[in-house]
């Protein structure tokens, strides 16, 4: 690793070690380099005594330890002169450990700084992390008295200085934004083209073939899975598996090393200068809510060993944890010391590390008050309404966890958007056919007025998703009705039960081709309809070359070819691939799929609409259409004058959609002064959309395949 080995030459020798330590200063917390050496500042309210620990080359031994000299408040703090970048180092906290009342300080283990800015390895879950006696009849009760430090990570002091040179943030308003959730080391593990000792890095990630993908797609944001360095669970390793997704923090500052090419926490920036460098945001999915040490017999890696009890939501029995994260323990936002860690988290990577904006893991679990209900005036979205640096970049929530109220689509305050997981229900039930699904689906595709105008926010609210990381892949969407996680040895008992998904007849592989075809039909329903929907679009990475993961829809543990991109040529040749392009350049091109007011559907003056709604007769859907379970057909207008470009109307947007298991013929409605329609998409037709489409006349009829919609753009009179 770059942090062990290239930079070994900064590290001191063990006889240039300091061995004094002065009084510094309490603020900023972590390790901080400047002229005189590095600053260390530790919050705890329950220490007796805060020690750094400093290390040889290999981090393997300790050959300093100096006691944090002064506390102002509850920051424990000090100066080491001369202490270089470079340099390995650990905490040891003395004070109670007295697990009945939340309280768990063990000398014994070494610790990670919370601030801290870059670790050495990346962390395996292993016996040695634990700060009790495991398989001792008292559990977690009985300190273990032996010494983990050999064994433990170790935190690197990291100049922090970089020549961002010409950098400037994309900027991409909302919405205009198509977002693309990927996963750093899955993307280009597998990526010939990307020199080996790359793939699967931040570097590889930044590599030309990778570049070259995101911008023939035309997306304007990679939101990156996990990058904060986390740990791998013990359980997983014994049963040969990891945790491949990242959910599990152990750092809220560091990169994860393992993505760190050659080891250097400075290849997530030179990926960030190289993903602006073509136009394309960095979004990171953050995770706030919990950490990697678990419950009351998790592990001891740093929160739970500096202040337990500040650090974390606990029961009435102060033994155990509030967990509304399902994770074993919950971050506690609403105290002052949790909150900053956060605050300052999100501010280092944005003015540190210039990423563009932050997806927020379980966020109403980060926006519980103290009395842990999901309060829009919590500690934590107060601070982040008056923060100057936030207030600048995209802010993403995921609006839900598993506590009291937990399920909050459509309760975030102003500021905030969010991942729209009634979108993803309406159309998956839409698409397969449900009995009474045609009003919903309309809600969704329209922008969810009904979720999001309410807190005064516009249709760019709603992130509109089909499928995500947690979840069948599209492939798999269309082919598996249940899910099939034996790979994760739990027993298929994991994941998600009601996925909404239909396998168009059978289970899994087939060679059958009406199924196969019905399944590319559908793949292209579902993309078609993710753009060319009111709100923002993400498109899950791989969905456009039919990524698989064998029905497995819950693949966090799975660091293998079950997640990893498949960049076999016949991937590179899906067709589907083509056809995603063309679906991302189309809603580009068409303004009145990206206009950001809601539509009323009521008629002004001249008896136009922004968005009429009508039957397959060309006809205003009836309220007994609307109602009748049996409706599986509807046709959507966006009228383009509502929306005008420079003085001029935008074309106009017809959309239809035949969701049932018979051929349809549409008549046309119509709309005034209109020359003629052009079928630009016929997902029963084929893969290729295209500008020099079929001309229509107004009022036409158009047959539509079973299981296919067709969008018509307004052609302009010549």
């Amino acid at each position: 690793m770059r942090v062990a080995a290239a930079a070994a030459h900064l590290h001191p020798t063990e006889a240039q070690l300091p061995d004094t330590c002065e009084p510094g200063r309490p603020c900023p917390l972590g390790a901080t380099l400047d002229a005189r050496g590095v600053n260390f500042a530790v919050y705890s309210s329950v220490a007796d005594k805060v020690e750094v620990c400093l290390f040889d080359r290999t981090g393997t031994r300790e050959v300093r330890r100096l006691a944090l000299p002064c506390r102002t408040g509850d920051v424990w703090h000090g100066l080491v002169p001369g202490l270089p970048a470079g340099t390995r180092y650990g905490l040891r906290v003395q004070g109670p450990y007295q697990p009945a009342q939340g309280l768990r300080c063990n000398p014994h283990k070494l610790l990670l700084d919370p601030h801290a800015r870059a670790l050495d390895r990346p962390l395996r879950g292993g016996a040695w992390q634990y700060g009790y006696t495991l398989g001792g009849p008292a559990r977690d009760l009985a300190m273990d008295t032996v010494d983990n430090a050999a064994g433990a990570a170790k935190c690197v002091v990291l100049d922090t200085a970089f020549d961002w040179g010409d950098d400037r943030r994309p900027g991409t308003p909302m919405a205009d934004t198509v977002f693309y959730e990927v996963h750093v080391r899955g993307f280009t593990r597998l990526m010939d083209e990307v020199p080996q000792a790359l793939r699967g890095t931040f570097a590889g990630l930044a590599s030309a073939p990778a570049l070259a993908h995101f911008k023939r797609l035309g997306v304007t944001a990679v939101e990156l899975l996990p990058v904060h360095a986390f740990n791998d669970e013990r359980r997983l390793i014994d049963l040969g598996l990891a945790n491949y997704w990242g959910y599990n923090s152990v750092a809220f500052f560091a990169p994860e090393p393992r993505y760190c090419a050659d080891g250097d926490p400075d290849d997530f920036k030179r990926m960030v200068k190289a993903l602006h460098a073509a136009g394309i945001e960095v979004i990171l999915d953050v995770v706030y809510n919990h950490s990697c040490e678990g419950n009351h017999l998790g592990p001891t890696l740093f929160l739970k060993g500096i202040d337990n009890a500040s650090y974390y939501r606990l029961a009435q029995d102060r033994r155990y944890y509030d967990d509304v994260t399902g994770t074993g323990n919950t971050l506690d936002t609403s105290h002052p010391a949790t909150l900053r860690l956060v605050m300052d988290s999100l501010r280092y990577w944005v003015e540190d590390m210039h990423v563009d904006g932050f997806r927020f893991d379980l966020a109403p679990a980060i926006a519980r008050n103290a009395a842990y209900d999901f309060d829009h005036r919590s500690p934590f979205l107060a601070a982040v309404a008056q923060d100057p640096v936030l207030r600048q970049v995209k802010l993403v929530a995921e609006p839900w966890d598993i506590g009291d109220n937990g399920f909050q689509v459509g309760g975030f305050p102003p500021g905030w958007s969010e991942w729209n997981g009634r979108y993803r229900d309406a159309v998956r039930e839409f698409w397969r056919g449900t009995d009474g699904a045609v009003q919903e689906f309309a809600a969704r595709l329209a922008g969810s007025a009904d979720i999001y105008a309410p807190s005064r926010r516009g249709p760019t609210a709603s992130i509109n998703l089909v499928t995500v990381h947690d979840g069948f892949t599209l492939a798999d969407l269309v082919s598996y009705n249940d899910k099939h996680n034996e790979a994760n040895a739990e027993d298929n008992r994991d994941g998600e039960s009601h996925n909404r998904s239909w396998n168009c007849g059978v289970e899994g592989e087939t060679d059958d081709e009406e199924i196969l075809a019905l399944r590319e039909r559908q793949k292209r329903n579902f993309l078609a309809t993710l753009f060319c929907s009111r709100g923002v679009p993400l498109l899950l990475g791989g969905d456009e070359m039919g990524r698989t993961q064998a029905g497995n829809n819950n693949a966090y543990c799975q660091d293998n070819p079950v997640s990893w991109f498949d960049w076999s040529e016949a991937r590179r040749q899906d067709p589907l691939l083509d056809f995603t392009q063309a679906m991302v350049a189309l809603r580009r091109e068409l303004p009145v799929l990206r206009d950001d007011r809601w539509t009323t559907g009521q008629p002004d003056e001249a008896d136009r609409r922004d968005l009429g709604w009508y039957s397959v007769w060309g006809l205003p859907m009836t309220e007994e259409e609307w109602t009748n379970p049996a409706v599986r057909c509807v046709a959507a207008l966006f009228d383009g004058r509502f929306t005008p470009v420079d003085g001029l109307p935008s074309p106009s947007v017809l959309l239809l959609f035949n969701a049932s298991d018979e051929a349809v013929i549409f008549t046309l409605p119509e709309i005034g002064a209109l020359a003629e329609w052009r079928v630009r998409v016929d997902t029963g037709q084929g893969h290729f959309p295209h500008a020099e489409a079929e001309r229509v006349e107004p009022l036409a009829r158009i047959e539509l395949e079973s299981h296919a919609m067709a969008v018509l753009v307004e052609g302009r009179a010549q």
